[in-house]
């Protein structure tokens, strides 16, 4: 073994020192370093060339990317999908607009120091140092996705971040990416590192608030989150929002509805707030202390309550600004690429194309959206609306099932609507939609379509009217029966019954039908729904609204608002102002997107507009509506309006300017359920207008309550009219006590004197004026006379069918001295012929200590009635007046009391049965009665009868075609109109009773007549 050793240890000397082993190892040397130089050369060359090859592939990748300047990039990084936001006049904040996200944007100083740190540390560590891209982090990127790694860190900077999300998308993609970091790049040239954290902060997702919202942006997420400003968050916050943006809904403390998620349900988020933490700890952002005080935040404790958005405490009126804000923007964007409003409508695909962007940029534009409504009266009329107790009961009605469409029975409150409107201006100051928003989301002020009934009367027919010169305060209507023209259906009034000839005033003031439809005809020739309701911004009208006689009883349906707004014109003197609630509309950047600009529109005269004002002065006064003035606590106020009530009852308005205002009351129910049955339904009504005015005028007197009333303008005179023509009134007519005065438009004032009327002597027969004969005996010869309609008046006015005869003459005031012509004249009348007998007997005669009374003789030319005493029992009777009525006072004293009636001819019925009145003396033989002006004997009453002594039944015949004026007030209240001195046409309540002749139909209201077929708008 030994001599090997040494053998080798020879031989490699040998080799050596021969150098064999310099040679062999200097060629492997050679060899092997020649292999190593043509591997690192291969190695280079393949490192250029898959450079070459990525640069190649980069270049194109990128190659359709343009080279944004700048600006580009400033205006889309700035692009922010910001929440739109509502306020009340006065800059009020409301609240946002309802939105799939929720964003606000701050600037970077309002956020906390500890946020831009947190944020720093956990998503862009080399933020403040690289260029826009850090090499090291892609190539760890593209490396974990080659090799497919389970666990991907990602390669993007907060820069790339911010052009992912505001100028590419978030498509994953190679393509996308390499853009990403070219886009990168140029943003870092261009922006300072605070501009492009404040944009990233601004724009990035935080998952959702305590409401359920999705949020945006640090400053909703502090807010939404902990309840604090950006500004105020402290460390532990602001480590957990910074955490959010990398899983933001796994993350999120609030589940869907709003409620905080279960404790481990919370963890995953905590968990990442306490990695946040560490990281910032790492970087030297804060201190140990700090960073194990954080370590202990209870997340839970510290979670915000759920506030109150504005669609929850104002749903109404926040879908009705989202609303008119979209139509808004429709119009405006419609505008810029040149297409008109019209256009629009008419092509559905472009309205739909326009909707779908106005309402994406609602949503997501940032919007500062203006309003016109004053904070302050809406939550009033909100109140008033709540408190108020008395609407009309629930109603039960058959509707459809909206899954099945079955009918099923449905249980719905009384509706009601408002509308405040500042006349001057048209700014809706206010509004009530409705009862409960949750029960009903229908918006009964500005939405809704409904019949507007008599209110329609003063829009479409005394209005216009009057502007034209075809109408005047004191034109004469006859109010009997009528039917439309061309047709066989009746025009009825409301509750029934006819008033024969009525000024246009009183007709308005106590809402007769009749007459408001002979107006309207007068002017349909001229398309008053066109030239003037149009005009008042009615736009619902239908095509047959244009023609149909029946529209100003309220068979056009109308909002609300649109019959406020009209009312509104009459306010400010004729002069019509659309109504509007959005003031303007501010971008994000404070620029004026959109600014409301009124425009006046003259639809009446300032006269026309001040006659119908003055008109409807009256409706409060002693129409429809008397007693309301009564309730409001500024009952100075120069208000005036109409009542309305709809076709079968299912709506019941009130609507009034006053020199500064227009408020509007409507009740009804959404499926139009009828009133009828609800007592005092108006008079609910007008009690909750009331209400509101008077909480309105509470806070706002200077809006409510004029300083001054409705100025007269010029152009005004004041005439004297007669009122069975409506010409001047004649010395006839004064003399009759038929003269009446009136406001007129000096140009339209009437200049021809009345010939309506023809003197004479007149008795009343069975209710009837007739003329006296040689035979009728003076004494029942009306005093000063009498007139009869002239038998050419009759015929130019076609009054000449005896169906409007028996109605024409109103039972009232002055007109019991107005007689119809005789036969002679014309047909219409029969004449009294002498059937050559006494009259009957009165009957049912007694007496008290001073009036004695008795029931009509049954005979029918019957003038008067005679009444005689006698001083004891068997005495003779003396004669000791007379009288047209069924009683007679006297105060004779005790005595013996006979009645006796005289007919037209002068023939004298026998002695009525015997009344005593106290102890008369004993009976001696009774002598011819004194002063009977006729010769023959008339037969005696035994002295030893007595007349039973009985009160008198028959009750006055009340006005049967009254209006609504009991329903003007609440239940617990009385309007007493006969109170009322301002009443032109002397009426009041309750008509004259007509117990002279109670089966005679002639000069009566008679609501049960069949002819008739009441039409119940009011």
């Amino acid at each position: 073994m030994g001599n090997k050793k040494r053998f080798d240890f020879a031989s490699l000397k040998s080799l050596w020192e021969r150098g064999v082993i310099q040679k062999n190892t200097r060629i492997g040397y050679d060899v092997t370093w020649n292999i190593i130089l043509f591997f690192i050369i291969l190695g280079v060359v393949g490192l250029f060339f898959a450079g070459g090859v990525g640069a190649g592939y980069f270049a194109s990748l990128v190659k359709d990317e343009p080279m944004r300047s700048e600006a580009e990039m400033r205006e889309s990084i700035y692009n922010y999908e910001e929440t739109s936001e509502i306020y009340f006049d006065g800059e009020n904040f409301l609240g946002n607009i309802q939105s799939n996200l929720y964003r606000e944007e701050v600037t970077l100083d309002q956020m906390s120091k500890h946020l831009r740190h947190a944020v720093i540390a956990t998503e862009d560590a080399y933020f403040n140092t690289h260029k826009g891209v850090v090499p090291k982090a892609v190539m760890r990127a593209v490396m974990q996705e080659v090799t497919n790694a389970s666990v991907k860190t990602g390669g993007s900077t907060l820069t790339q971040q911010l052009v992912k999300n505001q100028i590419l998308t978030n498509e994953v993609s190679f393509e996308r990416k390499a853009k990403e970091m070219l886009i990168a790049l140029r943003v870092e040239r261009f922006f300072e590192k605070d501009e492009i954290l404040e944009a990233y902060l601004n724009i990035v997702p935080f998952g959702r608030n305590a409401n359920g919202q999705n949020i945006a942006g640090v400053q909703t997420a502090a807010e939404g989150i902990f309840g604090v400003s950006a500004k105020e968050l402290s460390i532990p916050k602001a480590a957990f929002i910074a955490g959010l943006p990398q899983s933001p809904f796994a993350y999120t403390p609030f589940k869907n509805n709003g409620e905080p998620k279960s404790d481990e349900a919370l963890q995953p988020g905590i968990n990442r707030m306490k990695e946040v933490l560490n990281r910032m700890y790492e970087a030297d952002y804060i201190t140990k202390d700090q960073y194990e005080k954080a370590q202990q935040f209870n997340l839970a404790e510290n979670l915000a309550e759920p506030t109150s958005s504005s669609l929850e405490k104002y749903p109404f009126l926040t879908n009705e600004i989202h609303r008119r804000a979209k139509e808004i923007i429709v119009e405006q964007l419609a505008k810029e690429n040149g297409d008109t409003m019209e256009d629009v409508a008419n092509d559905e695909a472009l309205a739909e194309e326009y909707n779908v962007l106005a309402e994406r940029r609602l949503s997501t534009g940032g919007f500062k959206i203006h309003t016109t409504i004053d904070q302050e009266i809406f939550d009033v009329l909100k109140e008033v609306k709540n408190n108020y107790n008395n609407y009309p009961g629930n109603r039960t009605v058959t509707v459809p099932d909206p899954e099945s469409g079955e009918p099923v029975q449905k249980v719905i409150p009384a509706q009601v609507g408002s509308t405040v409107i500042e006349n001057s201006t048209g700014k809706i100051k206010g509004f009530i939609a409705g009862r409960d928003f949750e029960q009903s989301q229908v918006n009964h002020a500005t939405i809704s379509k409904r019949s507007n009934g008599s209110t329609m009367k003063p829009l479409a027919v005394y209005g216009p009217g009057i502007d034209m010169g075809r109408i005047h305060p004191g034109s004469v209507f006859a109010d009997v029966p009528y039917q439309y023209s061309g047709t066989n259906d009746n025009v009825g009034n409301y509750g029934g019954g006819y008033h024969g000839l009525v000024s246009a005033r009183y007709a308005l003031a106590k809402s007769y039908n009749v007459p408001a439809v002979k107006g309207y005809m007068r002017i349909i020739n001229e398309n008053p729904a066109k030239n003037y309701l149009e005009k008042m911004g009615f736009t619902t009208l239908g095509e047959d609204d244009y023609t149909n006689a029946s529209l100003p009883l309220g068979t056009a349906l109308v909002t609300n608002e649109e019959n406020a707004n009209a009312y509104a014109a009459f306010g400010n003197m004729g002069n019509f102002v659309d109504a509007y609630m959005i003031e303007k509309i501010e971008t994000q950047d404070g620029e004026v997107f959109y600014q409301h600009e009124s425009e006046t529109t003259e639809v009446f005269s300032p006269q026309a507009a001040y006659l119908t004002i003055d008109m409807m002065r009256d409706v409060l006064q002693y129409g429809t509506a008397a007693g309301l003035k009564g309730q409001l606590t500024n009952p100075g106020v120069d208000w005036a309006g109409k009542t309305g009530t709809s076709q079968n009852y299912k709506d019941t308005w009130f609507v009034a300017t006053n020199p500064n205002v227009t408020v509007s009351m409507w009740m009804g129910y959404d499926e139009e359920a009828s009133l009828e049955g609800v007592s005092n339904y108006s008079g609910r009504n007008t009690a909750l207008w009331a209400d509101v005015v008077n909480a309105v005028s509470e806070i706002r007197p200077e809006l409510m309550v004029p300083d001054s009333g409705f100025q007269r303008p010029e152009g005004i005179v004041s005439r004297s009219y007669c009122a069975t023509s409506g010409l001047l009134a004649s010395d006839l007519c004064s003399s009759v006590g038929l003269a009446q005065s009136d406001l007129y438009i000096a140009e339209y004032a009437p200049t021809k004197a009345d010939d309506s009327l023809i003197s004479g002597e007149f008795v009343r027969v069975k209710d009837n004026l007739v003329t006296a004969g040689a035979n009728t005996p003076n004494e029942f010869i009306i005093d000063g006379g009498g007139v009869t309609l002239s038998p050419e008046f009759i015929k130019e006015n076609n009054y000449g069918s005896q169906t409007t005869l028996n109605y024409l003459i109103p039972n009232r005031g002055a007109w019991d001295k107005v007689a119809l012509p005789s036969s002679g004249s014309l047909s219409t009348s029969s004449s009294i012929e002498n059937d050559g007998s006494n009259p009957a007997v009165p009957g049912s005669v007694s007496a008290n200590s001073s009036t004695i009374s008795w029931s009509a003789s049954s005979s029918n030319d019957v003038v008067g009635y005679r009444v005689f005493k006698a001083s004891e029992p068997g005495g003779a009777f003396s004669l000791i007046g007379n009288t047209t009525e069924t009683s007679f006072n006297f105060s004779g004293g005790d005595g013996v009391y006979a009645v006796r009636a005289v007919d037209y001819y002068g023939q004298s019925s026998g002695n009525s049965s015997t009344v005593q009145v106290g102890k008369p003396g004993r009976a001696t033989p009774e002598p011819k009665p004194e002063g009977d002006p006729k010769p023959e004997e008339e037969s005696e009453p035994s002295p030893d009868s007595e007349a039973e002594t009985q009160t008198q039944q028959e009750e006055p015949a009340s006005e049967s075609g009254a209006s609504e004026e009991s329903e003007a007030a609440p239940e617990d209240s009385t309007a007493d109109n006969s109170e009322t001195p301002d009443n032109p046409e002397g009426d009041s309540n309750t008509e004259q009773s007509s117990e002279e002749n109670p089966g005679d139909t002639n000069n009566q209201d008679n609501s049960n007549n069949e002819e008739t077929e009441p039409n119940n708008n009011e």
